[in-house]
């Protein structure tokens, strides 16, 4: 009994928690272009200034709070091979830092990894010294992301 009312309440608030997202990334952007940028083959956009925009289009609910919090996606590296494209993204502005940035880089790589363009999504290890020690300590434990190294030029 107990479990089906903490489940309940927990899907109650999720639903709140998604319109909320929703209702806040319609006020901050133009309903059109993001249609057009939605319906943008990622293929067509890698490697030109196109690609954020394209991929942010693409978040759910974690875009209300990029948004929001002056913050934003860099990427760093791509490449593509038989089941997709890879990249490797920076996250930008105010989200450096943050204490949100573990849950808001599952955000990124859960909505991002659910587009059938996309193999894989990483992050630059140079986030991780944006955080004091105890803050990469616990992003590498329970951010459940994965982190890697990008070679100078890219």
């Amino acid at each position: 009994m107990d479990d089906d009312l903490v489940r309940a309440y927990a899907l109650e608030a999720q639903k709140a928690l998604e319109e909320e997202a929703n209702r806040r990334i319609a006020e901050q952007t133009n309903a059109e272009e993001e249609e057009r940028l939605r319906n943008t083959r990622i293929s067509d956009a890698v490697g030109t200034e196109h690609i954020v925009p394209v991929l942010l289009s693409r978040l759910g609910p974690v875009r209300a709070a990029l948004d929001g919090h002056g913050g934003g996606i860099a990427v760093s590296m791509w490449d593509q091979d038989a089941t997709g494209f890879n990249f490797v993204l920076d996250l930008t502005g105010a989200c450096l830092s943050c204490g949100a940035a573990p849950g808001t880089l599952q955000g990124v790589r859960g909505d991002l990894e659910s587009d059938s363009e996309i193999n894989g999504i990483r992050f630059s290890s140079t986030l991780l010294d944006t955080f004091d020690e105890l803050g990469r300590e616990f992003i590498l434990a329970h951010g459940n992301v994965e982190f890697v190294d990008v070679p100078a030029g890219n």
